[in-house]
């Protein structure tokens, strides 16, 4: 060990480029290596294509003798063509299932949902027979109830990983103003929505977690940022991971989402939503449009049984007001046009391809304004690019599963002020115009190819998946500013930021890791998951080893669940921390009352201190050599009181180090001065929460959450100086209490179906302020950060509406067409929550809370079939 520890600097670069290539030859040999498989394998698969079909519509009878549509319930199909794992889909909004593609025989069928016994049945199937099963299941009685508890038991010993999942239903009844996801993650214990707007996962900002929509990152590659829009309409399910179990996952620090998207269907829908404009009106005449965000989902078989295909198409006109600012200069201008494709290729009943394309063009004006911002000093923000994918699925005779999976990122982005004043920060607030104007244009691949063999018997079942996973990162573009001058409350200058240098930036990043997992299911009652992953960055880590492990086990006859795991993962290496040294350099000068310059102009010199790096020279581009690494572990107690009630109690502790941050260093005694870029930044996040749910068969469904949590680190991590805007002081590093630090909140939400045949779906959010720091003029620090805190928020948001069917004269399926009717508003209390301060010691407003977030009311008007 001594001797490897004296290695020399050269040395240690040739063993780390033959270690990075090592691994690069490995996974790029086992995507090649998966292509003549799956080749080989398609050809002799469709020599025996089944031509053979089954569907259906599941459907509950209510006490009240009402025959009720069941989404959501779990179908299994085990047979000839299903192979020792049996195919499973979920049933749509309409109650359908479709099993395509099979072979002539006998199958089983067995459908199954939370409330309902558990339905199976056999049917035969002739060569080219289009069979039509429709399921009547029935609600639980009392007698039913340790059987059906039972089973739930197992099911849940099998999932280790502790998470939160939104399903389709749900995110169809919340009540979200803008229809995108990441408004329903903010309703997640532990997700929370900072003052300014950015989602933050255990106490850390989107750009340090990671957006994984069917097994492919979907991020911007150089922010990290949740800036790829994904459709509401076409999410199956989405999933916040406390802990990220499987190896399969990296290249975050924060938190995990993952999403999975519905296949093209294979029967023809249409669904169109919000297509009724929103007018705006003042001093009681109309004077525009307020918002129109129509959205089109349409698909259906292109070849039938082989080729489904499925479109939707978003676009958003958004006049978004900002209370404390006066009309017509309050507003935040929205103009997006989204479009995403995907085609589904049945080559068998074994072998899937999908190919896949997003495009998602957007302009945003005044994207930052709030009640101390106006739009002349606000900065407008861009983007544009296509993102398509790729993903092929084998299922072998013996149950193995192959899948590989490509995808291809551009991602151009823009931000730019309104003007070329010099930006001005007084004591109330912002004037001038935004200092900072950049593009970039990014480029990304990531490729990844995974096998998982058949079930194993060995002291129990294990299935194992193992795999590759190569991302390339990459960007160039320019960051220019111009000088930001800070005023006194007399309008003197008393702080002047001048930028020197080109501004011209670029980075690449190549990473390649390579996985293994098993879930080691012992018995009925315990399960094991446990892998590790292995990851090597051209930029960062040479070899950086993740190992996971998690566990459940069930006891008191399966009516309690005990889960726990403990997970190492090592985040991407930021590429904005990659090309630090090329940014423009600041210029300081001071001035006394009178305006006169006080000493000489510090220069700041753009510069790397990395810890465990030997010292380089100021100003000179560097390889940051580490990525951020967090440990986490948790433990969650889960209990069945009764058949639809569950009590759920967790504990979480995440602790990450490494963390890229910014520090501005004046030290007149040693000359140095310095904005360094350092790799030494921490973020401690701990979290307990317990939750109820109770559901009434499909009558009503609901969630009540209490959660404590306490998030502590360094406040000049790059997600806070850099993302999504530079920011304008860049201040001396500090540690303590992070912005999203939330100690108390209670999250309450729900469905009820009422009289009528409405449906009522509400959301009430509790939860202590955010804090906030109070600055000097010259926007320091005054006191200890983070220790004011804005008032406590509460939140009630609802939405009612009803289903109507219509008929539309000459078509076959006139009965399936349905408009949705309804309203919904968000704060309906008017409570009037703050989201600005006037935190400026000097300012005659200190201390006076801005900017009241007000209620919002708009119509539900959906066209579904």
């Amino acid at each position: 060990m001594i001797h490897v520890w004296r290695l020399t600097a050269t040395t240690m670069r040739i063993a780390r480029r033959i270690v990075f290539h090592t691994c690069c030859a490995t996974s790029i040999a086992l995507i090649l290596l998966a292509f003549p498989t799956l080749a080989r394998q398609s050809q002799s698969a469709n020599s025996t294509i089944s031509k053979a079909s089954v569907t259906g519509r599941i459907t509950a009878v209510s006490g009240e003798g009402a025959t009720n549509i069941l989404p959501g319930v779990t179908v299994k199909l085990t047979g000839p063509s299903a192979g020792p794992a049996p195919q499973s889909t979920v049933t749509d909004a309409e109650g359908h299932y479709e099993f395509t593609q099979l072979a002539a025989g006998t199958y089983t069928i067995e459908a199954s949902a939370d409330g309902f016994k558990t339905w199976s049945g056999t049917i035969t199937l002739g060569a080219t027979q289009a069979l039509v099963k429709d399921i009547v299941l029935q609600i639980s009685s009392v007698n039913q109830q340790v059987e059906v508890q039972g089973e739930a038991a197992e099911i849940a010993t099998q999932n280790v990983a502790i998470t939160a999942t939104v399903n389709t239903d749900q995110l169809e009844s919340l009540p979200l103003p803008t229809q995108k996801f990441t408004e329903a993650l903010s309703l997640i214990p532990g997700v929370v929505r900072t003052y300014t707007g950015k989602l933050t996962f255990k106490g850390q900002a989107e750009s340090q977690g990671m957006l994984v929509v069917d097994s492919a990152e979907n991020v911007d590659p150089v922010s990290g940022s949740f800036s790829i829009p994904i459709p509401v309409d076409i999410i199956q399910s989405m999933t916040v991971y406390s802990l990220p179990e499987s190896s399969q996952y990296g290249g975050f620090t924060g938190g995990l989402t993952t999403i999975e998207t519905m296949p093209p269907s294979g029967t023809w829908e249409y669904k169109l939503r919000d297509f009724i404009p929103a007018f705006r009106g003042k001093n009681d005449s109309l004077v525009g449009l307020a918002n129109w965000t129509p959205r089109f989902l349409f698909g259906g078989p292109l070849i039938k049984n082989q080729m489904n295909f499925s479109e939707e198409v978003t676009y958003e006109l958004r006049r978004q007001p900002v209370r404390g600012l006066s009309f017509p200069v309050n507003e935040i201008k929205t103009r997006s046009v989204s479009s995403l494709t995907n085609v589904q290729v049945i080559l068998s009943p074994r072998h899937v391809m999908n190919f896949d394309v997003n495009t998602f063009p957007l302009e945003l004006d005044f994207a930052n304004i709030n009640a101390l911002i106006p739009q002349t000093a606000s900065t407008s923000y861009g983007r544009s690019g296509v993102s398509a994918g790729f993903s092929d699925s084998y299922q072998f005779v013996s149950g193995a599963v192959l899948n590989t999976l490509v995808r291809y990122t551009l991602f151009d982005s823009n931000a730019h002020g309104q003007g070329p004043a010099n930006m001005e920060i007084s004591p109330e607030g912002w004037g001038g115009n935004y200092f900072n104007r950049w593009n970039r244009r990014a480029n990304q691949v990531e490729a990844l190819p995974a096998y998982q063999l058949s079930a194993k018997s060995w002291h129990g079942s294990h299935e194992v998946r193992f795999g590759a996973d190569v991302l390339y990162r990459s960007y160039t573009g320019s960051s220019i500013s111009r000088p930001i001058e800070l005023l006194a409350q007399d309008g003197s200058v008393s702080e002047r930021i001048d930028f020197q240098g080109a501004g011209l930036l670029s980075a690449t990043d190549t990473e390649a890791a390579e996985f293994i997992q098993d879930r080691w299911t012992l018995n009925g009652h315990l399960t094991l998951n446990y892998g590790a992953r292995l990851t090597t960055q051209s930029i960062g880590r040479t070899a950086a080893f993740a190992p996971r492990i998690g566990a459940a086990y069930s006891l008191n006859e399966g009516n309690t669940v005990i889960r726990g795991g403990a997970a190492e993962v090592y985040g991407h290496v930021p590429l904005l921390a990659a090309d630090f040294t090329s940014n423009q350099e600041r210029v300081l000068g001071f001035f006394d009352s009178t305006g006169a310059l006080i000493g000489q102009p510090i220069v700041l010199v753009n510069s790397y201190l990395l810890s465990g790096a030997p010292p380089s020279t100021l100003g000179v581009p560097q390889n940051p050599g580490s990525s951020p690494r967090t440990f986490s572990w948790n433990v969650v107690l889960e209990h069945q009181f009764r058949k639809n009630l569950n009590l759920r109690a967790s504990c979480l502790d995440s602790y990450t180090v490494d963390l890229f941050l910014l520090d501005q260093i004046v030290d007149m005694a040693s000359g140095s001065r310095l904005l360094a870029m350092r790799n030494t930044g921490i973020a401690d996040y701990r979290q307990a929460d317990i939750t109820a749910h109770y559901r009434f068969g499909d009558r009503a469904d609901m969630s009540l959450s209490y959660t404590w949590s306490r998030a502590r680190g360094d406040l000049n991590t790059l997600s806070d100086t850099l993302v999504p805007f530079q920011i304008p002081v860049i201040r001396p590093n500090v540690t303590g209490i992070l912005s999203s630090d939330v100690p108390h909140r209670v999250v309450a939400s729900g469905f009820f179906r009422l009289p009528w045949k409405m449906v009522i779906s509400p959301v009430a959010d509790v939860h202590s302020g955010l804090p906030y720091s109070n600055v000097d003029v010259l926007q320091n620090y005054a006191g200890v950060p983070d220790t004011e805190r804005f008032p406590i928020y509460f939140s009630l948001d609802v939405r009612l509406y009803r289903e109507f069917g219509f008929h539309i004269p000459r078509t076959e399926r006139s009965k399936t067409h349905k408009v949705r009717l309804g309203a919904y508003s968000t704060d309906i209390t008017n409570r009037q929550n703050p989201h600005d301060v006037f935190n400026n010691t000097t300012s005659p407003f200190f201390g006076q809370f801005a900017g009241f977030q007000r209620r919002y009311t708009g119509l539900v008007l959906d066209l579904v079939q």
